[in-house]
């Protein structure tokens, strides 16, 4: 359906028995660091001294990615600070890529007065098969080391947004090793991306009470 990671993240957010995401808001967040992560894996990106900046200008050739890259360009904040900025934005833009790309179909509703979308999945057992490959990431045998950042990154971000259909309470106890053995693999890529993804689940605490999910 798609190979970026932004994309693996909206899918395994989408809850299909209720054909939308589990959470807009949540998704937003969890979509802002999955790009910031895809584009430090590309080298793109890097830190210094708390601070990200463009290692390798664009066009990457992904206008969501290029979004991302040109906000870094103009601006110095930390990881988390990244990760809660322009994640409205984010959102949108991602759900315009997967509708140009033919996964998703979206449709403008007004209720209230107020303008909200409605997405669908086109291949649902696709998401579903999605899900079920994160989960097997987690409760696999394979050192942490050794899986790809990208699908380290896919599980840590599932498990700091609460994605159930992949990190179930109980796994989030149980295997709570585990998703801190694959959340560390993004400090190999950048210094401080793995603490600010693991630390995300406080972050959307502290932006929602905040912010109001803008």
């Amino acid at each position: 359906m798609t190979q970026t990671l932004y994309g693996r993240i909206y899918l395994t957010a989408y809850d299909t028995p209720a054909h939308d995401l589990y959470d807009r808001t949540r998704t937003g967040f969890l979509l802002r660091a999955a790009v910031l992560a895809e584009l430090a894996i590309r080298g793109n990106l890097v830190a210094s001294h708390g601070d990200v900046s463009v290692a390798r200008p664009g066009p990457t050739g992904d206008p969501v990615l290029d979004l991302t890259l040109d906000h870094v360009a103009r601006d110095r904040r930390g990881w988390k600070s990244w990760i809660r900025h322009d994640r409205k934005e984010t959102l949108l833009a991602v759900e315009d890529r997967l509708v140009a790309k033919g996964v998703l179909a979206v449709e403008e509703k007004r209720s209230f007065g107020r303008s909200r979308r409605e997405v669908t999945v086109r291949d649902a057992s696709a998401v579903t098969s999605l899900q079920a490959t994160a989960a097997g990431l987690l409760h696999g045998t394979e050192p942490a080391a050794l899986i790809a950042p990208a699908d380290a990154a896919l599980v840590a971000l599932a498990a700091a947004g609460g994605i159930r259909s992949v990190v179930s309470r109980a796994d989030a106890h149980a295997r709570k090793e585990r998703i801190e053995e694959l959340t560390g693999r993004l400090d190999a890529v950048a210094p401080g991306l793995g603490k600010a993804v693991g630390g995300l689940g406080m972050t959307m605490v502290a932006a929602q009470g905040g912010l109001g999910g803008g």
